[in-house]
């Protein structure tokens, strides 16, 4: 069974930066089409950028020129590098399979965009 584990998150101001990772153990990360959700308070869980194993890309369209979704299937470890951030980009973000969320979810690691 593979486990998801996010980090990376913190309290950022308007403007900012961070580079989230998850680290997924188990062995078929690496053939998966792999993403990022996001889920705000009170907000259901929405899709925010996925990857091919082959590094095909695409974005939701709140976050595309702004988040850049990257993997190194050697390490089992997949990455979103998020500038600009907005107070809107305030949730818990986490990784998964796309489409459809194979694994179980991780715990999430928090993004808070405030001044």
């Amino acid at each position: 069974q593979v486990q998801l584990v996010e980090s990376g998150g913190g309290l950022v101001q308007p403007g900012g930066s961070l580079r989230l990772s998850c680290a997924a153990s188990g062995s078929d990360f690496s053939i998966r089409r792999m993403g990022w959700y996001r889920q705000a308070p009170g907000k259901q869980r929405d899709f925010v950028a996925a990857i091919t194993r082959g590094g095909t890309t695409n974005y939701a369209d709140s976050v595309k020129g702004r988040f850049t979704i990257s993997r190194d299937n050697a390490k089992n470890t997949l990455y979103l590098q998020i500038n600009s951030l907005k107070p809107e980009d305030t949730a818990v973000y986490y990784c998964n399979s796309v489409p459809g969320a194979y694994y179980s979810w991780g715990q999430g690691t928090q993004v808070t965009v405030s001044s």
